[in-house]
């Protein structure tokens, strides 16, 4: 299949160009079984200009010794554990950085509930298992067992929503780089180039709290949210157009100002003050992250598309800010109906937004 026939291909496929040139013009020192050295590795994530004259798109957009730090932490025996609240890209930097540096970002372990220790480790092929008995062949290995063989970046989406027994199955895996398989007698030892980059939410701390055994064997770095409102704007405008793009949604990007007005309500609410600092305001139950306001203007252009003139207008973007912002239906409206008279009102150039959002609400 192509990138073409695919709803979400993996960042190796999407960036392959990209990924190949930036490969063909490094000179530096690589890793074991590294596809490039750390600084190409950066250059990937930050995005510029290479000597032929190749431009690499950013892929994340923020503080470069962080991503310094995160890329530098795999070249150690350390593991690298990326944390923030939701929508600071945690997921998608770690995509982007395990593609750089294996070719390979789909060896994915996904937290959640009920993620068992065969995820992490080992599972069985049954049939095999009941006819053969215990054999190399009846081994159906995880993703983290396939990174180990093969010296590759295994990904652990939402660390901290395991159930503490399965997190601790790392322990060994982090420490001693072996998996031991009780059943044949053996252990698979892993080979140069293996890390591992898990990522955990900062509102999900307290679901299953690691171990101080397991969290030793991470480098944690901590994803901001966007620094300043131009850093998110370019995000936002960045995202929604590639999305927009792959789901052929029949609706230009809206304009920048639009993007930013979008933006500026969701810091606004999410920091509890307007951008002047002199109103301060109640903070919805949700995050109203990045990933949200992406969200809010892409909803945005299919409803303009499709129901409207491909335009998108102060309707389109009410509809969406509603269902971002208002998830407990009685502090979360009490917020926004506060936003909207206090501070969404009294901005002239805001009015349309104002009567659209109270149309909704009413």
């Amino acid at each position: 299949m192509t990138t073409e026939t695919v709803l979400r291909p993996a960042a190796e496929r999407q960036y392959a160009a990209e990924l190949t040139a930036i490969a063909d013009a490094d000179d530096r020192p690589r890793p074991p079984r590294w596809r490039m050295s750390p600084q190409a590795v950066v250059k990937y994530l930050l995005g510029g200009t290479l000597p032929d004259g190749t431009v690499i798109a950013p892929k994340y957009v923020g503080d470069r010794r962080l991503v310094e730090v995160a890329v530098g932490t795999l070249v150690t025996d350390r593991a690298l554990l990326l944390v923030g609240v939701p929508g600071t890209a945690k997921s998608w930097l770690s995509e982007h950085i395990a593609a750089a540096v294996s070719g390979d970002s789909t060896l994915v372990v996904q937290g959640t509930a009920g993620t068992g220790e065969d995820q992490v480790r080992y599972g069985w092929n049954y049939a095999r298992l009941i006819a053969e008995g215990p054999s190399e062949a009846a081994v159906v290995a995880s993703p983290v067992l396939t990174a180990m063989r093969t010296g590759a970046v295994a990904r652990v989406e939402e660390l901290t929503r395991m159930p503490a027994e399965v997190q601790d199955s790392f322990i060994t895996i982090l420490s001693e780089k072996t998996l031991p398989i009780p059943e044949l007698g053996t252990q698979v030892q892993a080979v140069p180039g293996f890390t591992v980059i898990a990522t955990a939410n900062d509102r999900d701390r307290g679901v299953n709290q690691m171990s101080s055994a397991l969290a030793r064997r991470f480098n944690t770095v901590v994803l901001p949210p966007p620094a300043t409102e131009d850093d998110e704007v370019a995000i936002v405008s960045s995202r929604a157009a590639q999305l927009g793009k792959a789901l052929e949604l029949p609706a230009e990007p809206p304009a920048l100002e639009e993007v930013r007005r979008i933006v500026r309500i969701f810091r606004e609410l999410r920091n509890g003050s307007t951008v002047d600092g002199r109103t301060q305001l109640k903070k919805p139950s949700g995050s109203l992250s990045t990933a949200e306001a992406i969200s809010v203007v892409t909803s945005g252009m299919a409803l303009a598309g499709h129901f409207g003139d491909g335009r998108i207008t102060a309707d389109e973007v009410a509809s969406g800010l509603l269902g971002a912002v208002v998830k407990d239906r009685v502090s979360d409206t009490a917020a926004w109906q506060e936003y909207l008279e206090a501070v969404v009102k009294e901005r002239s150039e805001w009015r349309d937004l104002y009567r659209a959002c109270q149309d909704l609400v009413g």
